[in-house]
């Protein structure tokens, strides 16, 4: 008989952008995240790590983290002296968040860097990702809706989700909930077992909700609460659908578009330091009564 894998996922940082806490931010979140006695632990930024067997490992997205994330977590850890059991980074943008981790990833340690063409350029226009030696670090550029294989078994998927350009490639207004290679999603398959990891995405439309209906996983795109929190705590003056990122709550709010999917783990991620869902009360009350995890560093789910 064959052998089922054991398909495990790590959240190996939570957080949006900037983590929590922020470094420069005295938010009611960072300061109690700065504060042992608080209960809210300190949370890195959004990545995950995949594995079939618990040797080999994709890393999705490179956090600017990933340093700490490895140091945290044994199993992204060397086995021997010069040794890696990360086989593969996949990038689903070219946010700072996503992509700053792989200048970390510099110290000649084969690995393949798979994305879409157009978060690729964004890479190969940087002298600065020169660190990483063509000769070891293999780039593949993958198509929307191209099937590939980060790891041997596992079956991958980027799909187009509603974004907008990376922050620094903005000029002027940029246009939000454009469909096409700057904002991805992850769809994985593996032995029957279908998994989605979504950090960044301006709304659910019929498309994406037919496609994650039946999942056994969803890790979504957790940003804000409100659409205008950052700017009601005084954080920002930018609304999160500005920032290309759907609210959880309100008209057009995640929690309404997939509150009622047929998805047995639904688990928000990527999730900025002023949402109240880091937090005991009403919100994450409501977030949980949906059937919702709020994800958090180390979280594991085996399936």
């Amino acid at each position: 008989m064959k052998k089922t894998s054991d398909f495990r996922i790590i959240v190996l940082g939570a957080a949006a952008g900037g983590g929590l806490p922020q470094w420069n931010c005295g938010c009611l979140n960072c300061s109690m995240a700065r504060d042992p006695a608080s209960g809210l632990e300190p949370q890195s930024q959004s990545s995950l790590a995949v594995s079939l067997d618990g040797e080999v490992w994709a890393v999705l997205n490179a956090s600017p983290d990933i340093r700490q994330q490895i140091l945290h977590n044994r199993a992204l850890q060397p086995r021997r002296l010069r040794h890696s059991p990360i086989e593969s980074v996949v990038l689903t943008s070219g946010d700072i968040d996503h992509l700053a981790g792989l200048l970390v990833l510099r110290e000649k340690q084969a690995f393949i860097l798979y994305s879409t063409g157009t978060v690729g350029r964004i890479i190969a226009d940087n002298p600065a990702f020169q660190v990483l030696d063509p000769e070891i670090v293999s780039r593949r550029t993958v198509a929307i809706e191209e099937a590939f294989a980060p790891l041997s078994g596992l079956e991958a998927r980027l799909f187009a989700v509603p974004g907008k350009v990376p922050l620094f490639l903005e000029d002027g207004e940029p246009e939000l909930g454009v469909e096409g290679e700057h904002t991805v999603g992850l769809e994985l398959t593996a032995d029957g077992r279908r998994v989605y990891y979504i950090p960044g995405c301006a709304m659910v439309n019929e498309a994406l909700a037919q496609r994650l209906s039946g999942a056994d996983a969803l890790f979504f795109d957790g940003t804000v609460f409100h659409n205008d929190e950052m700017v009601a705590t005084g954080t920002g003056n930018k609304t999160g659908r500005r920032m290309g990122h759907m609210p959880i709550a309100g008209e057009g709010g995640s929690l309404d578009a997939l509150g009622d999917l047929d998805i047995r783990r639904k688990i928000y991620v990527h999730i900025n330091n002023t949402n109240p869902i880091w937090r005991a009360g009403a919100e994450r009350e409501r977030v949980e009564g949906r059937g919702f995890e709020v994800g958090f560093d180390g979280m594991e789910v085996r399936l």
